[in-house]
């Protein structure tokens, strides 16, 4: 039976509103997740008829995918949002998701492969593109089923990024936009991609009506890409032929113009004000102002074990602070939070345990009776993060690459008596919290470890002044404005 078309906003995402878990029994538990998807749609109410179409992930989302069919899941699962979700074959999501999304995508546009001895790519690779091919295929099935007439469709992401394209093909009534919520690439690094491939994930976005990103250096890098590997123009601020050298506006390409645009997504102030305060932070704050000890000052770091995060150089600056500024032992602790990520592909699990292992050595190395040098913390809590928050000098944010990071803009947000921020100039973050943070080099270790030292002698009152400065910056876009945001300019 044919679905009717009823959305006239849809979007389109990877990892939906909510995952199910499958018990012994076939019962399905549901949990609501959270993030700026969720408040940014919750932004346009319920009235507005809009869906969500996104994959199962796991068995507990294929058996619900399986029970609702054609339709939505059950709204009391979702909160009220109006959610399909695709039971895309296990074998064909793996290679879609972990083979070519995470494995290739993600490690292109984070600058993140050793050149030496990878990427190949061979058979297995075209096996794999073919599957993400497929992956992209059924969501621009389900968004061309589920759409009214000149529907506006927000399609977010690198896992999506055939889908413009694909859909325009299908229905080519629908406005389309597509978000990169990743950094992209240099044409140089970008190109180690098979050539048909490279031109295939440019052409797919291009697809779109507009191409969304979280910094303009995104999206001058996009309009790069397209000039170096297609061939298509690029319109500029202050010359609409193409010949103008202000930032990127536009790839005209094959008859079509996409536009380009920037929306830095900000923290949700309200919500991470509200949530910190509650029992479980509070409890969680006072376990780690134990740990850390009376008097002493804490550098914090809230991560998951991602490769870009750059938690070893992090851990190496630290130890070089121990070890040039032995006035600094015994009087800082640094609060780590390393969770776990991606625990499916054994390069991750491998990073995982080199981070334990260098935490591990510094406090073998400096570690006293009454003082544990890195406090490291690797089961995921997010009110101990928000606790962590709460009472941190210094955050040490010092990703290789990000296309924006959000604890560089929420630690301000929820900082109690000011922190000093150590921010690498790779994250997106930077383009707006880089005049009041301390800016680093993410692979310069000793740069780092003075950057740290500086932050941790940092005077009361320019911590409180800076904080204050970045709380305003960080906040500027609220998941729900940035939501709206792009669906305005759609």
């Amino acid at each position: 039976m044919a679905v009717p078309r009823t959305a006239p906003i849809l979007v389109a995402s990877n990892r939906g509103p909510v995952s199910y878990t499958l018990g012994e029994d076939g019962s399905l538990t549901a949990r609501r997740g959270g993030g700026g998807l969720v408040s940014g749609l919750s932004a346009i109410g319920p009235d507005a008829n809009a869906v969500w179409v996104c994959a199962a992930l796991g068995e507990g989302d294929r058996a619900a995918a399986r029970r609702a069919g054609e339709s939505h899941l059950n709204p009391g699962d979702t909160g009220g949002q109006q959610v399909r979700m695709l039971d895309i074959a296990p074998d064909v999501f793996a290679a879609a998701y972990n083979g070519i999304a995470n494995s290739v995508l993600w490690f292109i546009h984070h600058l993140l492969y050793q050149t030496p001895v990878e990427p190949v790519f061979d058979a297995e690779f075209a096996d794999q593109w073919a599957a993400y091919e497929a992956y992209n295929a059924a969501f621009a099935d389900a968004l061309a089923e589920e759409a009214v007439d000149e529907a506006a469709v927000l399609v977010q992401d690198y896992h999506l990024a055939l889908v413009p394209a694909m859909l325009r093909e299908r229905r080519p009534d629908l406005r389309i936009g597509h978000f990169s919520h990743t950094p992209w690439a240099p044409p140089d690094y970008y190109r180690l991609l098979p050539d048909e491939v490279a031109a295939g994930v440019l052409r797919g976005i291009l697809g779109g009506d507009r191409a969304a990103f979280l910094t303009e250096r995104w999206a001058g890098a996009f309009a790069d890409c397209c000039a170096a590997v297609l061939g298509a123009e690029i319109v500029r601020d202050g010359d609409g032929d193409g010949n103008g050298d202000g930032a990127a506006t536009a790839v005209r390409f094959e008859g079509r113009e996409t536009r380009l645009g920037v929306h830095g997504l900000g923290a949700d102030a309200d919500f991470l004000r509200q949530r910190s305060r509650q029992a479980d932070v509070d409890e969680r704050l006072t376990s780690l102002r134990a740990q850390i000890g009376p008097g002493r000052k804490s550098i914090v770091r809230v991560d998951r074990t991602e490769l870009s995060k750059n938690i070893v150089r992090g851990l190496l600056a630290y130890r070089r602070l121990l070890e040039t500024h032995p006035e600094w032992r015994e009087r800082v602790v640094h609060v780590a939070f390393a969770y776990p990520s991606r625990q499916d592909l054994a390069v991750y699990r491998d990073y995982t345990e080199r981070v334990r292992r260098i935490a591990e050595e510094i406090n073998a190395e400096y570690g006293t009776e009454g003082w544990t040098p890195v406090a490291l913390h690797v089961k995921d809590d997010f009110a101990r993060s928000l606790a962590a928050y709460r009472l941190a000098d210094v955050a040490l944010v010092n990703p290789i690459r990000d296309g924006m990071n959000l604890v560089a803009k929420e630690v301000p947000v929820v900082s109690e008596r000011g922190c000093a921020l150590v921010l690498s100039r790779e994250a997106g973050a930077y383009a707006e919290l880089g005049d009041d943070a301390l800016v680093v080099n993410p692979y310069d270790v000793e740069a780092t470890a003075r950057a740290l030292d500086a932050a941790l002698r940092m005077s009361d009152g320019e911590r409180a002044d800076r904080t204050k400065r970045l709380a305003a910056a960080a906040t500027a876009l609220p998941p729900q404005a940035w939501f709206l945001a792009q669906l305005r300019t759609l």
